[in-house]
């Protein structure tokens, strides 16, 4: 593929897409860990996202393998892994290496969670002022998708993927993005059993001839347990420490006490059993299994890259307009092939691998399709192109990513966050909102 067909592509059709079979790496049929989500309750167990999809006529049991949001976030780490490559891929970087923080060097605008926009840049300074006070700042706020120059020239990949100013002015009306790229992961045809429930989530099932709810869990299992080779036993007694409220002790006579001369059982946390050695990750851990890890029919990653989403976008003029949108199309399509390079490693006990190579599909407006191929060199090649074609368009495009200097108060509360880490008392968990990716 060449720039003028790629630009005959982004003006003219609908889409581009793929569906790629994926396979685990130990083979068909191996047992896979898709991330799992919280329940509600206090004693409820993590659990998969189950969903019946319309699949070739069939409705079939489906589970999540890899959200849009986080195949984003995987897309972005490919087009950084890229960049660090060679590839000019214009971005942000925070740099923190004279910080004197543990373990951070630096966060881009690909690694940021809100990516330009993300609170990490907002307390950070370009040239000793606050960034989004800067001119580059205020150029960023008052992006729109009627024009958003500003983003294809310091972050475009926001533009790719999607992005929000959510603290900009109008109380959240800031500049709002929507994605242009759409990249899932599920597993498709994946045997299942029912457990009595009663979530909104449940499905209903009528039995003796009333509708009662049943959740859907996977037939396999994941077994745990662990033998504590110091052979700790649970039935001894640790108590908090007098000297230091957030330390343990085995000895009564160390022990801080209570009102009525006791000494106090030992927890971290409030839901903790007061005293037992599990608290202090010491004993035996009892054997159990929780209905985790799938098989399947096979796994299935969907790609769309839609041009029509990409034909909402403006940047000034009607040149600029096509040199712009063809930039992002060679970046998405740089992104797909750099992962397909990389692998799909999502997690523990999930790393899968490609069944074969899907071809890709340009879709036109009328739903007709033709195939397309495209390698890694050829993207890369592609995406240089589009670059050098748009630098010409009048963007102001550099190799070099802005950077910033975090302020003063932000080092501070990651200094402070790693203390109370270190002390046994960081790690917060995860707001109920927030699903947990991974085992």
């Amino acid at each position: 593929m060449d720039i003028d067909t790629l630009n005959r592509m982004v003006a003219e059709d609908a889409a581009l897409r793929r569906r790629q079979i994926l396979q685990p790496a130990g083979g068909k049929g191996d047992k896979i860990f898709p991330p799992t989500y919280p329940r509600e309750g206090p004693n409820a167990q993590p659990r998969h996202v189950y969903e019946r999809r319309r699949v070739n006529g069939q409705e079939l049991w489906c589970v999540l393998v890899d959200s849009v949001q986080s195949q984003a976030n995987r897309l972005e780490e490919c087009l950084l892994e890229a960049i660090r490559d060679g590839v000019s891929i214009p971005h942000v970087v925070v740099d923190f290496a004279d910080t004197g923080l543990e373990g951070i060097a630096g966060i881009t605008s690909l690694d940021a969670p809100h990516r330009v926009y993300d609170a990490i840049l907002r307390d950070s300074l370009l040239n000793g002022a606050p960034f989004m006070g800067s001119e580059v700042g205020k150029r960023l706020a008052k992006a729109r998708p009627e024009d958003a120059s500003s983003l294809l020239e310091i972050s475009p990949t926001a533009l790719l993927f999607g992005a929000w100013h959510s603290t900009g002015e109008g109380g959240g009306l800031g500049a709002k993005f929507s994605r242009c790229l759409i990249s899932e992961i599920v597993a498709i045809d994946v045997p299942i059993e029912f457990q009595q429930g009663g979530r909104a989530s449940s499905y209903l099932v009528r039995v003796a001839d009333r509708l009662t709810s049943f959740d859907p869990v996977t037939a396999a299992w994941r077994p745990g347990s662990r033998i504590d080779p110091l052979g700790v036993s649970r039935q001894v007694e640790i108590f908090r420490s007098a000297g230091d409220a957030s330390d343990w002790t085995a000895f009564e006579d160390k022990a801080a006490k209570d009102k009525d001369g006791k000494p106090v059982p030992y927890s971290r946390k409030k839901g903790d059993k007061a005293g037992k050695p599990a608290v202090i990750n010491h004993g035996n851990i009892k054997p159990s299994l929780q209905p985790l890890g799938v098989t399947c029919d096979r796994v299935e990653h969907s790609f769309v890259l839609s041009f029509s989403a990409l034909r909402r976008l403006r940047f000034g003029e009607p040149r600029k307009d096509g040199a712009a949108r063809s930039l992002l199309a060679a970046l998405g399509f740089l992104a797909l092939v750099e992962q397909d390079a990389r692998g799909y490693p999502l997690r523990s006990r999930c790393d899968l691998v490609c069944d074969g190579r899907a071809p890709l599909e340009v879709v036109h407006p009328d739903g007709a399709t033709e195939p397309a191929s495209m390698d890694r060199a050829a993207a890369r090649e592609l995406y240089k192109m589009a670059f050098e074609a748009a630098t010409k368009a009048g963007f102001s495009l550099s190799a070099e990513p802005l950077r910033l200097t975090p302020q003063d108060k932000l080092v501070e509360i990651v200094r402070r966050s790693q203390e109370l880490a270190l002390s046994g008392k960081g790690g917060d968990e995860p707001e109920k909102e927030e699903a947990a990716e991974g085992q």
